[in-house]
């Protein structure tokens, strides 16, 4: 048996950070992972990198004027905290908006990432100056995206392991916490045996022997339930969000399955707030899938139609971009699992982002010839092969032979071409003035008001059916699974607490299975670019604390 200071459960973000802010205290450390190296970084791997700063000067640059107190007006307003067990939550939430706009930028400059000069505005919100969304543009994508996010962490682990200050211990998967006089000292599980799989796909889970580990204390940082469909729909907020669907594509891999939440609940942590969580509307089917069921987001700018399965337009704030889980609302509400997009190729060039690192080669390997081409004439490289190649889109000079390959698509022929016309004709009567009582070509005209979405976010407005604007695009959507909003218990030192609200001795947790501080430091909504931003915060915080 393997005896060390710290025992850290999970090799992604928050695991890394909180396994070398340990070694830097001068404690022995083990690193587990249920997968193999391939998969060092977990999800933050596959991310776009995007980062919630608060003032910062790339928001400056770009003329934009925050502070802390309109981003604790949109924080709180999107939390709605309404539950007796939102205190620490709460708590969490005013500390990490205090990081995000003091020394997180300063932090993670001094150890190399740096983030591209536009700030992105994400999640817009529901309409209202005390509710949901960012009033201001605050994703900040790190240059390098997801990968130049974790390079500093896995720099820095991989040389504490050189010093033999950090182990590795890579397909290892725990199956029970242990328990001394009350106190949890370590792990026992199972040996998974090698194997190549490149990252992100699926690993055998053949068992070649078993292992326990002893800790003084252990850190679960074991990510969220986004591959386990099946826990995913056992947690759904039918109440809110009407029922499960029956169907998702999968916007994480296989193995980030929740296990580690009942294990720790097991040895007495709880769990609050399992029913918030967050799954994206803009979901396409991954043509060239890394894992299982992949699905990739659309990260979309403001301008297309977006109409259900049978062809109705959603009101506002079901806009693109705008109020994530409330359009998933007024979808599950109709009883349908898909919707559209309809957009011209003005639109799609200039408006379709996609997320993911693989998906943003200039970004992620630091291309600046192959980012500018963003600006051209045609769609990037990775929307252009979803374009040749994704089973989701229909790309047609006119609407009729559209709306056509759109029934054919679905199979159920419920688009009728003359309801949709009346529709789109009524929108693109509302661009003849620069005012309109239309809310999203209102939201367009106000989008481009700020610069980023000028130049690189937002098109010019035009009407859909300008055939100059075409060819004409219909996009179908589909749900995507991805973030747990609530989690495992924890005070501010990241200790994970019991039923009675007393700290577990000897185990804390960190990122996603902690709702990413607090059991649910984002309450009911999330603004963006706080996910990664969570998982640094909470690693940070329980590396520093624990064993104090």
């Amino acid at each position: 048996m393997r005896e060390f200071d710290v025992l850290v459960i999970g090799g992604g973000l928050a695991g890394l950070v909180a396994a070398t802010e340990a070694v830097d205290r001068g404690l022995k450390v083990a690193l587990i992972d249920q997968e193999g190296e391939q998969n060092l970084g977990g999800q933050a791997f596959w991310s776009l990198g995007g980062l919630f700063f608060v003032d910062s000067p790339e928001q400056r640059r770009m003329r934009i004027r925050d502070s802390l107190e309109l981003a604790r007006q949109d924080w709180f307003g999107s939390a709605a905290f309404d539950r007796t067990e939102d205190f620490w939550p709460r708590q969490w939430a005013e500390a990490y908006l205090q990081f995000a706009a003091g020394e997180k930028r300063s932090w993670l400059k001094s150890q190399g990432v740096s983030w591209f000069p536009v700030v992105g505005w994400a999640e817009r919100g529901g309409g209202h100056a005390d509710g949901h969304g960012n009033s201001v543009p605050r994703f900040h994508v790190t240059w390098g995206t997801g990968p130049g996010v974790l390079a500093p962490f896995v720099r820095r682990a991989k040389g504490a392991s050189d010093e033999g200050k950090l182990t590795f211990l890579f397909r290892h998967q725990v199956d029970r916490l242990t328990v001394t006089n009350g106190a949890v000292t370590g792990a026992t599980g199972v040996l998974l045996a090698g194997d190549a799989t490149p990252r992100g796909g699926s690993s055998s889970r053949n068992v070649v022997g078993d292992f326990e580990v002893k800790a003084g204390a252990v850190i679960v940082a074991s990510g969220g339930i986004g591959g386990n469909h099946d826990l995913v729909r056992k947690s759904w907020p039918v109440e809110r969000l009407g029922p499960p669907p029956k169907h998702m594509v999968a916007g994480v891999p296989v193995h980030v399955d929740g296990r580690m939440l009942s294990i720790t609940q097991a040895v007495g942590g709880e769990i609050i707030n399992g029913d918030r969580m967050w799954h994206y509307t803009e979901g396409l089917k991954n043509w060239d899938p890394i894992w299982p069921n992949h699905g990739i987001r659309i990260l979309p700018g403001p301008s297309s139609f977006w109409c259900d399965v049978d062809g109705n337009r959603f009101p506002a704030p079901a806009m693109p971009g705008f109020d994530t889980l409330g359009t998933l609302k007024a979808i599950r509400a109709r009883g349908h699992e898909y919707s559209w997009f309809i957009l011209t190729k003005a639109i799609i060039k200039k408006e379709f982002a996609l997320s993911g690192s693989e998906q943003n080669p200039d970004l992620t390997d630091k291309n600046l010839p192959l980012l500018l081409k963003r600006l051209g004439k045609n769609p990037p490289g990775p929307v252009q092969a979803f374009m040749d190649k994704g089973e989701d889109f229909v790309v047609r000079d006119n609407l009729e032979d559209l709306v056509a390959g759109m029934n054919e698509l679905s199979g159920e022929y419920r688009l009728g071409v003359h309801h949709l016309r009346a529709q789109i004709e009524a929108r693109d009567r509302e661009m003849e003035n620069s005012f309109s009582k239309d809310a999203q070509v209102t939201a367009i005209r106000g989008a481009r008001n700020y610069l980023g979405d000028k130049l690189m976010r937002t098109a010019k407005p035009h009407r859909l059916l300008d055939p100059a604007a075409g060819p004409l695009i219909g996009v179908r959507l589909h749900i995507l699974t991805r973030k747990t909003l609530g989690g495992l218990h924890t005070d501010l030192e990241g200790r994970v607490l019991n039923r009675e609200n007393k700290p577990v001795p000897g185990l804390y947790a960190a990122g996603e299975v902690s709702g990413f501080g607090g059991g649910g430091m984002h309450g009911y909504n999330a603004l963006e670019g706080t996910f990664l931003g969570g998982c640094l915060f909470s690693g940070r915080v329980a590396g520093r604390s624990v064993g104090r």
